[in-house]
């Protein structure tokens, strides 16, 4: 079993960081192996629209976007998590995602989602929700914890003193190995879901 973790924060060790840490302490003692991809201070430019991806089968600015997108492949399970800004997920992070979920053809059907937000107070329902339309919009089952995966934290380490919060991603940690590795059995014994052809539709035809 694999996990790629990608942390939005710009802030290296920063509480983001001491969130997700304490994920990957928790996968590696239930044998799911975990690598975190930090993001936040990166130059990412959003996606344009340009179909390129359509032809290549990748995004054609390149750069962290592809490089991501093949450790996604081979992963079962995709946590992605960011500090809270106005609401939202840090914009750099967004842009990523945004050129990741387009630019990628393989299929998602069945890899667990689970996102993790860190604020200092508020905003955090919000962002959570936004970051979980990236895997309800691509058959991703979505992990779910003891409570909405938030942690709480202003100057460097203060996440450390959310035990709740801490505690809660660890919970998402436990509860998402389970998934990937109960998905995995059911897709060896009965296979993936039948998928029915697309059908496109806009709002005018």
């Amino acid at each position: 079993m694999k996990v790629l973790l990608i942390n939005g924060s710009p802030r290296k060790d920063g509480n983001t960081s001491i969130a997700l840490n304490e994920m990957v302490r928790v996968f590696e003692e239930n044998g799911v192996e975990a690598e975190v991809v930090q993001v936040g201070a990166m130059d990412i430019r959003g996606c344009v629209a340009c179909g390129g991806c359509s032809k290549t089968g990748k995004c054609v600015f390149g750069g962290i976007v592809n490089e991501v997108a093949e450790k996604f492949e081979q992963a079962d399970g995709l946590v992605v998590a960011s500090p809270v800004y106005y609401a939202s997920a840090n914009a750099t992070l967004i842009a990523l995602l945004d050129r990741l979920f387009q630019s990628t053809s393989f299929d998602k059907t069945m890899k667990v989602g689970a996102s993790v937000v860190v604020a200092r107070r508020g905003g955090c329902s919000a962002t959570f929700d936004e970051l979980n339309k990236y895997f309800t919009i691509s058959g991703m089952p979505v992990a779910s914890s003891q409570y909405w995966n938030s942690v709480h934290g202003l100057g460097k380490g203060d996440a450390r003193e959310d035990l709740e919060g801490l505690q809660t991603v660890r919970a998402l940690a436990r509860n998402m190995a389970f998934l990937m590795k109960s998905i995995a059995l059911g897709k060896e014994k009965y296979g993936l879901p039948e998928k029915e052809p697309w059908q496109p539709t806009h709002f005018i035809r």
